[in-house]
């Protein structure tokens, strides 16, 4: 039980480490939730800090995730409900940074390197669809919900085990909570899209 809770909590802390915040601080002194989107994420990261760093940061937040996960297969003894508690507490660090006044990004990076861990192919799947919706929409938070939407059904089709069946469900719930402004946008036509330069509230990962 002890080492049960050491995971979640470092899981957590792990998660809690904002790169885009920290990309944002090292190279021009700012704080990113006060420019482009407000979000600390990869794709404001692209909005206001460039490519090279953007991707860094997607890289990270994706290892941060995957992290988690390990962390909670290593200290729970394979435990199936561990490793998802882990995956969900780095989530949630990315989401509700306790090092950044609880203030981070949308999360779908540090899910997708959490998920990978969990199930392979069914994030696969999920992420082609994503990317596919992406490039033809341009708009990476309608991308970014399909790919969580997907989850929880992959997971079903593939027999996963409940923990992880349950584990996607709070990730796609999650994830549609956190773009909730940007569903109002989509739905009135004023979501911004990929390499536009107008400020608003995209996706950030």
């Amino acid at each position: 039980m002890a080492n049960t809770i050491i995971a979640i909590i470092v899981s957590y802390l792990l998660g809690s480490i904002s790169f885009s915040i920290l990309a944002a601080r090292w190279l021009k002194k700012i704080d990113i939730r006060e420019h482009g989107s407000g979000n600390a994420g990869a794709t404001n990261t692209l909005r206001v800090l460039g490519t090279g760093p953007a991707i860094a940061v997607f890289l990270l937040d994706i290892a941060k995730g995957s992290a988690g996960v390990l962390i909670g297969l290593w200290l729970g003894e394979g435990q199936a409900a561990v490793e998802v508690a882990c995956g969900l507490a780095a989530i949630a660090g990315h989401n509700w940074p306790i090092f950044f006044r609880f203030k981070g990004g949308k999360g779908i990076a540090t899910t997708i390197g959490a998920l990978a861990v969990w199930a392979f192919f069914p994030t696969l799947i999920a992420g082609i669809a994503a990317i596919l919706v992406i490039a033809f929409t341009r708009y990476v938070s309608l991308g970014s919900m399909i790919f969580a939407a997907l989850l929880p059904v992959l997971f079903f089709l593939f027999d996963k085990e409940a923990a992880f069946l349950w584990g996607a469900l709070v990730v796609a719930a999650l994830a549609i909570v956190r773009h909730r402004k940007n569903i109002v946008k989509l739905i009135n036509g004023t979501e911004n899209k990929l390499g536009s330069g107008k400020k608003g509230e995209p996706h950030g990962a």
